[in-house]
């Protein structure tokens, strides 16, 4: 029984926005978080596709760079196949801004082999504050290490103060779990 959910399943590395289950489960409802883990010789970066500013996020976005000794920290999330187009598309893959690629993250003494995904033609630039929200909102509904989160605060934001419709979503889901976790608790 087990084997046919491992050949149906894979397991995703997320470092940015689909840290948060809200978030990643928007498009991609099988999601359900495997472990945290850390991918060596990486660090992450901001930016854009060939320059060009993220509509749905009004900044850069992340991505991963090779760069020895340092780390990346992330999730990973076992998904559905079925979710794969989605997850490629909700990464841009057609166009060619992202490549899908497979990495070996650590996790408490083991080593996993994940999809993520990876910028190409990358054009630093920095993140809107409501982007980094949700990528700090992530780590800690995850609880990635103290330090690692304390190092994503410290990222310079582009300030941008606009409205994100992608953030009204968001915040109406996390509300509405919010509200359901009360009512259980009341029951």
């Amino acid at each position: 029984m087990d084997d046919n959910i491992e050949t149906h399943t894979f397991l995703y590395f997320a470092y940015g926005s689909n840290l948060l289950k809200e978030r990643l489960q928007l498009k991609n409802p099988s999601a359900t978080i495997h472990c945290v883990a850390r991918l060596k010789d990486y660090k992450l970066v901001f930016g854009n596709y060939k320059g060009l500013a993220s509509d749905r996020w009004h900044g850069g976005v992340a991505t991963i760079e090779n760069s020895p000794a340092n780390e990346v920290w992330g999730v990973v999330w076992r998904m559905n196949v079925a979710d794969l187009a989605s997850l490629d598309s909700q990464e841009n893959v057609r166009l060619g801004a992202y490549s899908p690629v497979e990495v070996n993250v650590k996790t408490r003494g083991q080593e996993l082999n994940c999809r993520t995904y990876i910028m190409n033609s990358c054009i630093y630039a920095p993140p809107s504050p409501q982007y980094l929200k949700v990528i700090l909102m992530g780590a800690e509904q995850n609880g990635l290490p103290k330090n690692y989160q304390e190092k994503l605060r410290a990222i310079e934001t582009n300030k941008y103060e606009g409205s994100l419709p992608v953030m009204a979503d968001l915040e109406r889901i996390m509300k509405r779990a919010k509200e359901r976790a009360n009512h259980q608790s009341d029951a």
